[in-house]
Formats: structure tokens, C-alpha cells, sequence
């Protein structure tokens, strides 16, 4: 059995996982999942959500970071690289040092994202658009699972997004995996490609799923997950 930690990218939280906590444990595994600080557009910076994915492991575990989360679980593993086991980054940004997210994002060769971001009233935070989030996350996704994210969906802080890790070496010291989503609408699987580069290639997976595989394809998400813990073994 694994320890599994699965952490929310922007503007989800941990009720997002609500189909991949089942399909781990009929697989075996103990999977749990945290609300990043952040949540609601509140002030929060990278290493706030750093010290809550670490003060959530209470045992070495499997980290598994979904789109934004990348971020997260890469500062996580700069700060306790001993309770970590791994880190798998599913369609998920992969640092690099010296560049923020938003930095990375735009990098990249298309910008899907860029139309439905829209910021708060205070500008510390922003959203996505409710009338574009069904097609760029939720495509193939079921109208529960739609239904619940535009009910969940919250602002997310700007600050974690606009950091950047001025060292990414402790986290490449640790086994890493990649889970591309080859029909993925919000970051284009070529770019997930491009950022997975520096991951040996049998540690890097392609699902055939939208942004949203916690939704639908958990069964996919799991059984890649229980493959890497089998390896770990």
C-alpha cells in the first residue's frame, strides 16, 4: 500500500478528488487530499502552500500535483524532501528555477488559458471565466462533475502563481513522473511535452483525457499511480 497526497491546481480544492480517493484505495492505496492557502483569492505566497503539503505528510508519500500544483509540490520537496517518495506531476507545470508559473505559461507556443483568466476586484487574485471553463477543463466530463465544479470553483491568489523557485535540485533528486493528457484544452499536451523533457521517458505516461482526469478517467489516473508505487516498491 502507498501513501498517496493529491494537491488541487487553480481554483479547485481538495473536494476535486472525490473519484480518485475511491479508485486508489480499491487499488490499495491510502490516498488524502489538502486545500491549498490561497483558496477564495485570500493572501497566500509558494511557500505557504509548501508548508501545508508538508505539514500533511505524515509518512513518506506519493505527491501528486495537478496543472498550478506543480509549483506547489516542487516547493514542497525543496523544503521536505525526506517525506517524499515522489513526485508526479499530472498535465502540471514543472518548474524551472528562476521562473514563475506565469512566466512558464506564457512561454508557451498557445495561450488557451489566457482568455477566461480574469482578475479580482482587488487584483490580488483571479478566476476563471464560468462561461469558458467547460470546455477548457471539463470536456469530457460528466454534468455531476461539471455541476460541482461550477458550485466549488473559488478565486485563486496571484503571489504562488508569480514566484518563481531559485532552486529546483532537491525536487530533480527525487523519482519524478509525468502524466501528459493528450486531449487536455487548458495546457497543450506539446507544451506538457516540452516541460516533462528532463523526466526519463519511462517514467512519463500519456492519458487520453481532458485538464479534468480526476473526473474522468480516475480509474486511468489510478492505475498509473499504482504502477509507480509498484516500481517504488
Amino acid at each position: 500500500m502507498a501513501e498517496v497526497l493529491l494537491v488541487h491546481g487553480s481554483c479547485h480544492g481538495a473536494w476535486c478528488w472525490h473519484r480518485l480517493i475511491p479508485a486508489l484505495a480499491a487499488l490499495g492505496h491510502r490516498a488524502r487530499a489538502v486545500d491549498l492557502p490561497g483558496r477564495d483569492g485570500g493572501s497566500a505566497t509558494l511557500e505557504d502552500q509548501a508548508a501545508v503539503i508538508c505539514g500533511a505528510l505524515d509518512r513518506p508519500a506519493l505527491l501528486l500535483g495537478h496543472s498550478a500544483a506543480g509549483y506547489a509540490i516542487t516547493a514542497a520537496a525543496e523544503r521536505c524532501p525526506g517525506m517524499i517518495r515522489a513526485l508526479v506531476y499530472l498535465c502540471a507545470y514543472v518548474p524551472r528555477p528562476g521562473l514563475s508559473l506565469v512566466e512558464m505559461r506564457r512561454l508557451g507556443p498557445e495561450q488557451p488559458l489566457a482568455p477566461a483568466l480574469r482578475p479580482t476586484g482587488d487584483r490580488r487574485g483571479f478566476f476563471f471565466d464560468p462561461a469558458l471553463c467547460d470546455a477548457l477543463f471539463y470536456h469530457d466530463c460528466g454534468p455531476e462533475d461539471r455541476a460541482l465544479a461550477a458550485a466549488r470553483l473559488r478565486p485563486e491568489a496571484r503571489l504562488p502563481q508569480e514566484t518563481a523557485l531559485p532552486s529546483t535540485a532537491r525536487a530533480e533528486a527525487l523519482a519524478r513522473f509525468y502524466i501528459r493528457c493528450t486531449a487536455d484544452r487548458a495546457i497543450p499536451p506539446a507544451y506538457q511535452a516540452t516541460m516533462a523533457a528532463g523526466i526519463p521517458p519511462e517514467q512519463r505516461f500519456d492519458l487520453a483525457a481532458s485538464h479534468s482526469p480526476f473526473f474522468s478517467d480516475p480509474a486511468g489516473v489510478a492505475a498509473i499511480l499504482d504502477g509507480i508505487a509498484r516500481r517504488l516498491h
